[in-house]
């Protein structure tokens, strides 16, 4: 069993695929390796702008999704990472499209900078729709009136020019707009404290905008220019139709949540021809955690798109599904531009559990990458998700997960001695004056810890009759496979290997088959083991030239002797002088050799 944490946990806990999320309140500095290295899900984050305040993130579920374009705010002026061009300047093919045009927002004083200088929306494009994640402004006071109107009115010409365009649209997200009396808890009492009427809560300015928007929206008087028509269907609103109470937000100064004194103010909303592509919507009132609670929508798994019936999941990728079966996995190369995993931070990392649960096979083509190749093309192999677990299942060899253990193979070979080791490469002049005079130096290059436990391989003038076979040469996974380096001093049993490495190891014809009689030595474990204590243990404290035993001290005097190792005789005749720890002599000169030196602190 897995533990999950952290979002991958609530990931599995809501069931979703595409997970939308607002108020994130953080900034780039602020991300960390469990927000964006989320197994198995990409991120796409607008909340770079200001600390604390705002921020809109979509998720997306890696095996059954991939968009195709993304960006950040809503009116396009923001520009890709690494970018000068603003998104509404790209070319055609890598722009979404419907940015909003300067006779929409005539009427608003604020520019479009300004307006998206808050990240408060994610567009991303899939195959299927465009998909608008926000985050728009309270209702708090009169100051924040124009930017949110304005904020509004920049997200309603972008949802209809979208629409015009011949694009399907889904909107979600926090609106931060009551729609009308059924979806707030005691409006009448509410309208009577404030003093107005029913109509004149209806034709507040927020409110207005989003009932000429969506269909069935109650809109008092004439609709206004460029609205004529509504283009939005409120999806769980349309399974619910006359609940009452199904609110999304409760106060929670005042504890409003238990009572369920609270309004709906999220919002799931799809363009008019896709409002028959789902089977369910509800509000999901019982996770805590927030002052919201989630609200869903769930697609069908077929689809009518130009009166024919299509998969869903063919719609939401580039070939990823082909009639509802998996032709691909995700790659490295799904990835856009605007994806969190790309920040200098995060590129190129991968979290701790998807090193161990995905490695990466071996081919012709990857078995010369680098480590930080493998890093960021690992994702690319094909693997199998196993029910039970969660953990992905992928066929490789033990040559190529030895291969991630070993050391990057260098491009241009190195020197190799008589002991099968490299040596450090020196001046040019040096290998053609090794060749030619017929001698080898001995290396002093530092050995792997392998080596301290495995016995050494002896040395004949023949190298390549005496070597012992490595994994590689005993395991060949196919023909075109490139071999994997490793050194002689593995030996890996046959019963551990792969039965089709068995059955190529039963066949093919190794140089030299395998004699204990010819290790001429064996390390003991118990000399191996005292070794390592020599090294790593505490320095041994000499005696003085009388034999007699020191102990160790340590000046705290200031000055240029502070923190200097001494060691000094204290008992019987040796009592002595203090000399520091290493300092070359072979002696102790102890009290008994220099008697005028008795007055030494």
């Amino acid at each position: 069993m897995v533990m999950l944490t952290g979002l991958q946990a609530m990931f599995e806990i809501l069931e979703a695929d595409i997970v939308v999320m607002q108020e994130t309140k953080i900034q780039r500095k602020d991300l960390q390796d469990d927000m964006v290295l989320v197994p198995g899900w990409d991120v796409i984050i607008d909340s770079f702008h200001l600390e604390g305040y705002s921020g809109v993130a979509i998720y997306t579920r890696n095996a059954v999704c991939a968009p195709i374009r993304a960006e950040e705010g809503i009116t396009g002026i923001l520009t890709p990472p690494n970018s000068t061009t603003s998104f509404r300047d790209l070319p055609q093919d890598q722009q979404i499209g419907g940015y909003p045009l300067g006779s929409q927002l005539c009427d608003c004083a604020l520019d479009a900078a300004t307006l998206d200088s808050e990240g408060r929306c994610v567009v991303l494009e899939f195959p299927a729709f465009v998909l608008i994640g926000t985050y728009c402004p309270a209702n708090r006071d009169e100051t924040r009136d124009e930017f949110r109107i304005g904020f509004l009115t920049a997200l309603d010409a972008r949802v209809r020019n979208l629409i015009a365009q011949g694009k399907r649209v889904f909107l979600t997200g926090d609106l931060n707009i009551i729609r009308d009396e059924l979806d707030t808890a005691k409006a009448e009492e509410q309208l009577r404290r404030q003093g107005i009427t029913s109509e004149q809560y209806l034709s507040t300015p927020a409110r207005r905008m989003l009932n000429q928007l969506v269909v069935d929206g109650k809109v008092i008087g004439e609709r206004d220019e460029g609205r004529e028509r509504a283009v939005m269907w409120d999806i769980c609103r349309s399974f619910h139709p006359k609940r009452q109470g199904m609110f999304t937000c409760w106060e929670q100064k005042i504890n409003a949540r238990p009572g369920n004194f609270g309004s709906r103010i999220d919002y799931i909303l799809c363009s008019v021809d896709m409002h028959d592509w789902f089977s369910e919507s509800n509000i999901q009132e019982g996770l805590m955690g927030s002052d919201h609670c989630p609200v869903y929508a769930v697609f069908k798994d077929k689809v009518e798109v130009n009166g024919h019936e299509v998969y869903i999941k063919d719609l939401m990728s580039n070939g990823m599904f082909q009639g509802g079966i998996k032709k691909r996995e995700w790659s490295i190369k799904d990835l856009l531009p605007m994806s969190a995993k790309l920040i200098p931070e995060f590129d190129r990392r991968r979290s701790i559990r998807d090193m161990f649960t995905k490695k990466p096979s071996l081919s012709t083509k990857e078995g010369s990458l680098s480590m930080s190749d493998i890093d960021s093309q690992g994702q690319e192999k094909e693997s199998k998700l196993l029910p039970e677990t969660g953990l992905y299942k992928e066929q490789s060899s033990l040559a190529s997960i030895l291969k991630l253990l070993s050391p990057v193979k260098s491009k241009r070979p190195m020197e190799m001695n008589g002991t099968g080791r490299p040596q450090k490469r020196g001046k040019s002049g040096n290998s053609t004056k090794s060749a030619t005079n017929g001698k080898t130096q001995q290396g002093k290059g530092q050995s792997s810890l392998m080596g301290f436990f495995k016995p050494k391989t002896p040395q004949t003038n023949d190298q390549g009759g005496s070597e012992a076979s490595s994994l590689s040469e005993a395991y060949q996974p196919s023909d075109n496979a490139t071999p994997v380096e490793t050194s002689s001093e593995f030996a890996v049993p046959e019963s551990l290997l792969p039965e089709s490495a068995a059955k190529n190891q039963e066949n093919s014809t190794p140089s030299k088959k395998f004699n204990p009689a010819d290790q001429k030595s064996v390390v003991d474990p118990i000399a191996a083991k005292e070794s390592w204590s020599k090294l790593l243990g505490k320095r041994v404290v000499p005696r003085c030239e009388h034999n007699e035993p020191c102990v160790s001290m340590l000046t705290k005097k200031p000055g240029v002797n502070c923190v200097i190792g001494l060691v000094m005789a204290l008992e019987g005749p040796a009592l002595g002088r203090a000399q520091p720890l290493g300092s070359g002599s072979r002696e102790f000169l102890c009290m008994k050799t220099r008697t005028d030196d008795r007055d030494i602190n």
